[in-house]
């Protein structure tokens, strides 16, 4: 029955890890990437979809996004998507594919972006550690229901411990990783 929670306990917190990380993907650091859009929800006739089930979403140039759009008609409604996204980047409609020229950051948003990056991963350490007194809890509850000994006890809060400081470890990495990107692009 522990080792089943240790289990959860590590899929968890690679779970957390992951969101972070796809979190990550959305923030713009100055050169282009597939994800910034790919998750813009678009008005599909009455029906919101994400930009990668209407289109392909393609990298010609490191600061430019191309889209095209599958079926023609939706482009006005992608590129209206565009607009109203946080991405405050100004669509080119070319006929058929949609053009995104991404700018050069700017000091100040490079520090609001560092400082949202900061709050993805403090949001993931909270959730890990949240894992983690939930864990502990069954633990004890095992415990107190004479399951495993006091001593078994310990030797388990201990991996609990172990586990939760190597995921906390990968997300400030991953953290201290976007942050350079984002500085240096």
């Amino acid at each position: 029955m522990p080792q089943t929670l240790l289990k959860d306990l590590k899929g968890r917190t690679s779970k957390a890890l992951d969101h972070m990380k796809r979190s990550y993907a959305g923030v713009r650091t100055g050169r282009a990437h597939p994800a910034l859009v790919e998750d813009i929800k678009v008005d599909y006739f009455g029906t919101v979809m994400p930009l990668k089930q209407l289109g392909t979403v393609n990298i010609p140039e490191p600061r430019q996004i191309v889209i095209n759009v599958w079926d023609k008609t939706a482009l006005k409604a992608v590129e209206k998507a565009i607009q109203a996204s946080p991405l405050g980047i100004n669509p080119q409609p070319d006929g058929e594919t949609i053009r995104l020229n991404i700018p050069e950051l700017t000091r100040e948003r490079r520090t609001e972006l560092t400082k949202l990056v900061n709050k993805y991963a403090e949001e993931c350490r909270v959730a890990t550690r949240n894992v983690r007194r939930e864990i502990v809890d069954s633990l004890k509850k095992l415990e107190k229901d004479s399951k495993i000994s006091e001593d078994e006890l310990k030797k388990y809060q201990k991996e609990v411990q172990d586990i939760t400081d190597e995921a906390i470890k990968k997300v400030d990495e991953a953290l201290a990783e976007k942050e350079r990107e984002i500085m240096n692009d």
